[in-house]
Parts: C-alpha cells; structure tokens; sequence
C-alpha cells in the first residue's frame, strides 16, 4: 500500500507510455523505500532554481527544450547512481555549448545523452583498461571517453580530457566538422538525418564506405528523452 501511495503520481504518467514505466521502474529499483523516490521527483520540481515549465497540453508538438532536456538528463541516465550527486553546473555547461552549435530541434540534448552514455556525466571517470598494454591503464578519459589523440596538437584537439567543457567543446567540433562529408557521402536531406551519420561518423574509427546506415548508441538514449517529454506533456496534474 505504501508504494502505490507514493508512486502514484508516476504510475498515472506510466499508464501513458512504456518509457514511463521504466523511469517507474527505476525509481523502484534504485531507492529501497518508494516514499524516497516520490519525494525526490517533487523535491526537484519544487526548488527555486528549477528552470522546467510544463507545457500546456497543445504544446505537445512542439519542439523539445533544453529546460526539458534538462531535466530528463538528470532523472533519466542509467548510468547515474544517485541524482543527488549529480553535478547540475556540468549538465549546464553541456548544454550551453551544445546551443552554442545549433543543433537541429531533433537532435537536441546529443551532447548530453553521449555524456550519459559514456560517463554518467563524471569528467573524472577513466576506462577502456582492456585496450591498454598493460590491460590496467585507462585509455579513456574524461565526460565523453575520450582517447589520448584527443589531446594531440597535432592529431587531435590539445585539450584536457578531463576538462569537460573542452572536452565537449571538441566533440561537439569534431561532430559537425563530418557534416559536410557526410552530406555528400550519404546524400540525405534532412538535418537530423545528417547530424546522425555525421555523429556516428565523428565518434567511430573510419570507414572506406562511411557509416550511412548506422547510428550511434548514444541515439537511443536521446530518443527516449525526446519520447518521455511528449509523453509528460500529455500529463496534466489534477486532471
């Protein structure tokens, strides 16, 4: 009785859609005691510096933002443990820079879903251990799991892999630098088609034949952010 009592808000949001249920799902999985869970999706809602405004219900639609994008960034990695320790300042650093290369409506929120995926937003994490010759060095540094050429002057970016705002300044760079290729390559004509091939282009080894056909695993991640905000959009408290 006690879980459904304080889950029931979400579990109304869950009935919608099954990407709502899994979010459901893992607030049951990560805290022992639903009642925690509950009150820490209010909690987050109800802080002073929370930038999320629900959309009204005609809204639906229209395109995603980064306020939005935001939020399921925190709440929704797999890859994050505990939200509260969450540092909120490198998920804003993220998205700023993203905004700062105008990304298609479609793709936004990439720079962060990679961020997700790769590192649970840590700009201290290390791995990759089993390409080393050692087996125990870390090959991949940094928020976005970056190799060493990535800090090469002369072959890469001359960043700090651990520098998170360098580091996804670079991607983000060495991203859209394969747009160009990519349109002439793949021949597609929409900007999310493009951005997709050229981000599974930028973050892959090199391909005789390119890389077209494939998307990136980031991409999926970012695809269900994008569905569970239209599913929340639909969600009208009280009603």
């Amino acid at each position: 009785m006690l879980k459904m009592k304080f889950l029931l808000p979400i579990l109304v949001l869950g009935s919608f859609h099954p990407d709502a249920q899994d979010t459901l799902q893992r607030f049951s999985e990560e805290v022992p005691n639903p009642k925690d869970a509950y009150v820490r999706l209010i909690n987050f809602h109800e802080r002073e510096d929370y930038k999320f405004v629900k959309p009204i219900s005609d809204n639906v639609d229209s395109a995603i933002t980064y306020e939005e994008i935001r939020e399921q960034a925190i709440l929704n990695c797999k890859n994050v443990k505990d939200i509260s320790k969450i540092k909120e300042q490198v998920i804003d650093d993220l998205i700023e820079i993203e905004k700062s290369f105008n990304v298609p409506d479609e793709m936004r929120g990439m720079l962060l879903a990679a961020a997700c995926s790769e590192s649970g937003y840590n700009p201290k994490a290390k791995g990759d251990h089993r390409f080393s010759k050692s087996k125990k060095k870390p090959m991949a540094i940094g928020i976005l799991q970056m190799w060493p050429w990535w800090e090469s002057n002369k072959h890469g970016f001359g960043i700090d892999r651990t520098d998170h705002k360098a580091a996804a300044h670079a991607w983000m760079t060495h991203v859209t630098n394969k747009l160009n290729k990519v349109k002439r390559q793949c021949g597609y004509k929409t900007p999310e088609r493009q951005w997709v091939a050229a981000w599974v282009t930028a973050i892959r080894k090199p391909k005789p034949t390119g890389r077209c056909n494939e998307k990136p695993l980031h991409l999926a991640i970012l695809k269900k952010w994008h569905r569970l905000v239209k599913v929340e959009r639909n969600f009208v408290p009280g009603c």
